[in-house]
This record gives structure tokens, C-alpha cells and sequence, in this order.
């Protein structure tokens, strides 16, 4: 029996054409008698449309995609095909837009006299639903004057000052922290009319306001509005809003509170758009080393404080025992698309994505920060480096190990946009945040979300505030067909990533780290080597575990410093790997002969560098002060290769270090250490 041929790719999509073409026809025959259709019949011929514009695209990009070499025989005219049929289906898709055009106004028309009933059932909604459903282009004046009334039933309450605003320009509103203001009118662009206890009325920037409790004064009303603020329900299953109880706003409240003049200055001169905030994450990181990798890194003890949770001994294998976590898998950043573009006035420092594991609360793990990069032919679109290599920083490494044990159902991770930048006019350095998006990890009955790409809409302001979008000039909230409403989807911010799950070997490799933690894969074998040593040193050769003395330990002791400095930890990536390269096979497979050379690889070049004086002190995002560093690092080690060690830096004439500190060589555990709380 002759097997069948195959058909030609270019046949095959024609064939698929002309099915398309005889449904929309049919469609289009059947639309003919509309006026006499119910509305749900013209609701369905409306659904049908999207459906056949959806396979119509799909056939458009598969046509793109074809090329004269997929033919398994010569095709004649081959490329005048190709436009005839792309031609032929530009024609469909503009049939069915018009189509869905007719359906969707003779809908809205039939609508215009019944929605009289359903006005009293939406007046409770809040003033973006009310813009949302009044919105449209061809509204009467009639649906114009019902909506203004509706929004002044949701204006006219009493709201607080938490700073001090003066007047920018003629029509704005002067007045002091904690005067009580009438709000009057709020408009969708965050300047709201309001009025004083004089009388006078202006614009005023909401960001200032607080809404006020007459009975309970100024403090109820702080802490009232924190327990009704929510958070935005971004996430990629779509996960119910949850009300925030207990957080970590007020550690950052204040901090942002004293920012927010110079933001709203900045979004006054069309600087950034009113979406964009002080970066809440990094005032977190501000606070102090609890959100820090090297916090993590620690061991944690028991709730008796006796024993260490996620550091135990196997003493059939010599090592530390792998740890089983909750959430354990690999997450790649891919890209940033449509991010808006801040004004010529400030100088953008760092482009840069933070992110953390998060329960809608609290932030539950460390913040890890990756620089994106930027082509100036696309500055809307931010990439990263997955899988760094060789001698690319580790602060570029767009994949990211996540692992976490909290048993939170709405655990999920926290990705939030940002850039570093300085004023050009007063050289004022900080910290914005351009938007964020949170990533639930497990589903409404508890199993995990599966490991593939996702696309990421970002809200803007703070992840306890409620809709509020990146850049309102590009609004969600799109009207029109449904044709314009997906072409706004594509110009919406939005933050590209994928999940994978861990094979055997980075499964292998995840265990042996904390329960939680966040990093970057090409730097997760340096704290592999650092967790086995503080194996080695804690459990193994400590001469009585109810001591508490001091250790002397160089690497226990300064490791956590290099930890926070990522061009130290690249230093130390580029000499391991060049260590390595020169061990035999039966060397590698020696787990304690590849310990010992990386405690003699460490000594010879990290320690003597990181007390160096040449060292300028780490500062993010200063070009300057990241070139001169590096500088001296790669000096340093290019020295180290051809002298002998270590040694001669510390002995050298010609090198300068700091005086010596007795906190270099010693590790304080009960110092470092994680107390659990639970």
C-alpha cells in the first residue's frame, strides 16, 4: 500500500482560508436579519465573531511563518500565493469588525431603555466601575448628567492632610498636614476638587488625602483606612482580593509619606506618570538586613531554640541532609513590555525588576533585585540574560531559584518594576516603582499553578492600593468594540515570566539550601559550599553543642557581607570557575577535596579584596563608583593569577588594608542565627 502524501503547507492553509471564509459568510447571512433576532441571538453571532477573528490571526501568523523551503515540491508563483491569501484574510477580518460594530450599537441601543433599573443597583459601585460602564464615546448628555450625580453621591466626605501642599499653579488648593478638606468632585486623574474649612475650593492631589473619622479623630482614621485599603487582585489565575489586617505598610508608610511631595512634584511636570511611587520594596530593604539574602542564608532554630530547624546532619553521607520545602522550582524573567517612559527632567540610573515571596500581607522571603537592560530603539521594552555565564554579572541573571515553606494558601510572589534615578535640576537621587503584579503560587484548592510562561498586567501605585493603573492615558479600561479593546490590551505594562520545574539535578541542588530563599542560579553553587561549611563548622566538628562561644571562621565570618555586594560575588564565580577548570574528573567527584579548594580560592582572593582600601565602598546604581570597583577587582585578581596567593597581598608593601577587626574571623551564630517566632 503507497503511503499517503502529505500535503503542501501552503495547501493546507488555503484550504483552511476558504473554511473561514464560508463561516463568516454564513455569519454575515444570518446578521442580515438582526432587527428581527433576539438579543441573545445577536449576543451569540457577537461571540462568534471574536472566535473566528481569533482563528483568522492564527491563521495570519502560521501564513508569515510559512517559507517556499517547507514545500516538499516546487510551487509556482509561490509568493503571489501568499499575498492572495493574505489579502483574503485582511478582507475577513475587516467584515467581521464591521459586523461586531452593527452588533455591539444595536446592544447598547436596546440597553438605553432598560438601564434605568440597573442605576439603582450600581450606585453602590465605586467610582471606576461607574467610568467604566459610562464611559462610552457616543454617551447622551442624559447618561452624562446621571453619572455626575452618581459621583457626587460618592464624593462629599471629609478627608485629612498627611502633608504639606502649595499650590503649583492657579486653581490649586493650599493647605497644611492634617487639615480636614470636603472632597467635591474626584476625577479619574488623581487631582480631585475639594474644599477647606474657608470656604475656598481647588484642585488637590489624592495621594495627600486620607479619609477622616469624625468620632475617632486623626489616628482612628490612619489606622481605619489601612485595614480597608486592598490589595490588587493582579495575579495570574486571577485570585480574589484579599483585605490587608497585618502588614508591612506602616514600616514603609512614613518613609513614602515624606517622599511623596517630590513624586507628586514629578507627576505635576509630567516627569512619570501618576501611576508610578516610591519603591516600596526598597524602603523594606532600607529598614534593615531582615529582607536581605544573607538574613536567609542563616540557619534558623526550632521554636525551643534548642536545635536548628533547616540545617541537619546526615551522617551517612557526610554533609548536610537535603531539606524538603513547599515551594521549590525555578522562575525565568523573560522581558518588560510598554513600560512608560519618565521625562527628559530626570536621569534614569537603573532599570531593575524586585521580587519576593509575598501572601498578600507580609513579604515572607528575602528581595532579590535583577537589572534589566534596554536598547534604545526599544526603551519600552526591558530584557534580561537568563543563564549568565563567564564573566556577565550575576546582577543580570534573569534565572532565579525560588524556595519557601510557608504554608500560607495565598502564598505567591511579588514581582514590582523600578528605577533608580537623579533630578537633573537639584541632583536628588531615589527610588521609583513602575508598576507591580503578584503571581499566586496555588490555586483556591491548594495545588500549585503549572510551570509555564506567564503574562504579567501590571497595576500601578502599591500593592495595598486598589486600581490604580501604571499610566491612565493607556487605560485598561478600554471602550469600543472588541477589536479596540484587545489592540489597548497590547499597549497595557506588562511583566513576562515563566516557571520550571526543577529536574533532578537542581532539585538535588535546591535542597540542600534554606527552606526559604531567593537568588540567582549562577551564584546557588557559592552558597551550596557555604551551607556545607557551616555544616562542617556547627555540627560536625563543634566540640560541645551547648556552646555558644565564638567561632573562628573567615568564611562564615565576612561571606554574608559578600553576599550583598554582587560584583565581590561575580569576583569570586570568575576565580572558582577558574579553579575548577584545572581539576582532574575523580577531583570533581571528591565533595571534600572540591571543599578545601574552594576555602584556599576564597582566602587567597576574597579576603585580602574585601578589606582592601583601593575598594571603594559598594553604592547601588553609581556607574562611577560600579567602574571603579570593578576595576580594582579585576586588577586585583589579574595579580593574584600571577604572584602567590593571598599572602603576598596581605604582606606587600604596596597594598593598603584596613586596620584589623576581630569580627573578621569570628562568627557569632547565636548572633546571625534565625529565632523562629512560631
Amino acid at each position: 500500500m503507497l503511503a499517503r502524501r502529505p500535503r503542501n503547507p501552503l495547501q493546507a492553509l488555503q484550504r483552511r482560508t476558504q473554511e473561514l471564509k464560508l463561516q463568516v459568510d454564513g455569519l454575515l447571512s444570518e446578521s442580515q436579519l438582526k432587527e428581527a433576532l433576539e438579543a441573545s441571538k445577536r449576543r451569540d453571532i457577537y461571540q462568534r465573531c471574536i472566535q473566528l477573528k481569533q482563528a483568522i490571526d492564527e491563521n495570519k501568523d502560521a501564513l508569515q511563518k510559512l517559507n517556499k523551503a517547507d514545500e516538499p515540491a516546487p510551487i509556482g508563483n509561490y509568493n503571489q500565493k501568499k499575498e492572495d491569501e493574505h489579502s483574503l484574510l485582511d478582507k475577513l477580518t475587516h467584515q467581521l469588525q464591521e459586523l461586531a460594530v452593527s452588533i455591539s450599537r444595536e446592544n447598547i441601543t436596546e440597553e438605553e431603555g432598560d438601564n434605568s433599573a440597573e442605576e439603582a443597583e450600581e450606585e453602590d459601585d465605586d467610582e471606576e466601575e461607574e467610568s467604566e460602564d459610562t464611559g462610552d464615546e457616543e454617551e447622551t448628555e442624559e447618561e452624562e448628567k446621571q453619572e455626575h450625580e452618581s459621583q457626587q453621591q460618592a464624593t462629599g466626605k471629609e478627608y485629612i492632610a498627611i502633608g504639606d501642599f502649595t499650590a503649583q499653579q492657579a486653581g490649586d488648593l493650599t493647605f497644611k498636614k492634617g487639615e480636614i478638606l470636603l472632597v467635591i468632585e474626584k476625577k479619574p486623574d488623581g487631582w480631585w476638587i475639594a474644599k477647606n474649612t474657608k470656604g475656598n475650593k481647588g484642585l488637590i492631589p489624592r495621594t495627600y488625602l486620607e479619609p477622616y473619622n469624625k468620632e475617632e479623630g486623626q489616628d482612628s482614621s490612619e489606622e481605619g483606612s489601612e485595614e480597608d485599603t486592598e490589595v490588587g487582585d493582579q495575579t495570574a489565575e486571577g485570585a480574589a482580593v484579599k483585605q490587608r489586617t497585618d502588614s508591612h505598610w506602616n514600616a514603609v508608610r512614613k518613609a513614602i509619606s515624606e517622599q511623596i511631595n517630590t513624586i507628586d512634584v514629578l507627576t505635576t511636570m509630567g516627569a512619570i506618570p501618576s501611576g508610578f511611587r516610591p519603591s516600596m520594596l526598597f524602603q523594606l530593604l532600607e529598614e534593615g538586613n531582615q529582607f536581605q539574602a544573607s538574613y536567609f542564608l542563616q540557619p534558623e532554630l526550632t521554636p525551643s531554640q534548642l536545635a536548628f530547624r533547616d540545617l541537619m546532619w546526615d551522617a551517612k553521607a557526610g554533609t548536610i541532609k537535603s531539606i524538603p520545602s513547599r515551594v521549590s522550582f525555578i522562575l525565568t524573567l523573560w522581558s518588560c513590555k510598554m513600560i512608560p517612559l519618565p521625562g527628559t527632567s530626570i536621569q534614569v540610573l537603573s532599570r531593575h525588576v524586585s521580587l519576593c515571596l509575598f501572601d498578600g500581607n507580609k513579604v515572607l522571603s528575602n528581595i532579590h533585585t535583577v537589572r534589566a537592560t534596554w536598547q534604545p530603539k526599544k526603551p519600552k521594552t526591558w530584557t534580561f540574560s537568563p543563564q549568565v555565564t563567564g564573566i556577565l554579572p550575576c546582577l543580570l541573571d534573569g534565572d532565579c531559584f525560588i524556595r519557601s515553606n510557608s504554608s500560607s494558601p495565598d502564598l505567591g510572589i511579588l514581582f514590582e518594576l523600578g528605577i533608580s534615578y537623579i533630578r537633573n535640576s537639584t541632583g536628588e537621587r531615589g527610588e521609583l516603582s513602575c508598576g507591580w503584579v503578584f503571581l499566586k503560587l496555588f490555586d483556591a484548592s491548594g495545588i500549585p499553578i503549572p510551570a509555564k510562561t506567564y503574562e504579567l498586567f501590571l497595576n500601578g501605585g502599591t500593592p495595598y492600593e486598589k486600581g490604580v493603573e501604571v499610566d491612565p492615558s493607556v487605560s485598561r479600561k478600554a471602550h469600543g468594540n472588541v477589536f479596540h479593546q484587545m489592540m489597548m490590551m497590547r499597549r497595557q505594562p506588562q511583566l513576562l515570566v515563566k516557571l520550571r520545574s526543577s529536574n533532578r539535578r537542581s532539585g538535588n541542588l535546591l535542597s540542600l539550601l534554606p527552606e526559604t530563599l531567593i537568588g540567582s542560579m549562577c551564584s546557588i553553587h557559592l552558597l551550596i559550599f557555604y551551607r556545607q561549611i557551616l555544616g562542617d563548622v556547627l555540627l560536625k566538628d563543634r566540640m560541645s553543642m551547648q556552646s555558644a562561644d565564638l567561632i573562628s571562621n573567615t568564611v562564615l565570618a565576612t561571606f554574608p557581607k559578600l553576599l550583598e555586594q554582587p560584583d565581590m560575588m561575580d569576583a569570586l564565580r570568575s576565580s572558582w570557575a577558574e579553579k575548577e577548570s584545572t581539576l582532574k574528573r575523580s577531583e570533581k567527584r571528591d565533595k571534600e577535596f572540591l571543599k578545601a579548594m574552594f576555602l584556599l580560592v576564597y582566602h587567597n582572593c576574597m579576603v585580602p579584596l574585601l578589606h582592601s582600601t583601593l575598594l571603594p565602598p559598594y553604592r547601588w546604581a553609581e556607574e562611577e563608583t560600579e567602574a571603579a570597583r570593578w576595576k580594582v577587582i579585576t586588577d586585583f585578581l589579574k595579580q593574584n593569577q600571577d604572584g602567590e596567593g593571598g599572602l603576598q597581598a596581605l604582606l606587600s608593601p604596596h597594598g593598603v588594608h584596613e586596620p584589623f577587626d576581630i569580627s573578621e574571623q569570628t562568627y557569632d551564630f547565636l548572633g546571625e542565627l534565625r529565632k523562629n517566632t512560631a
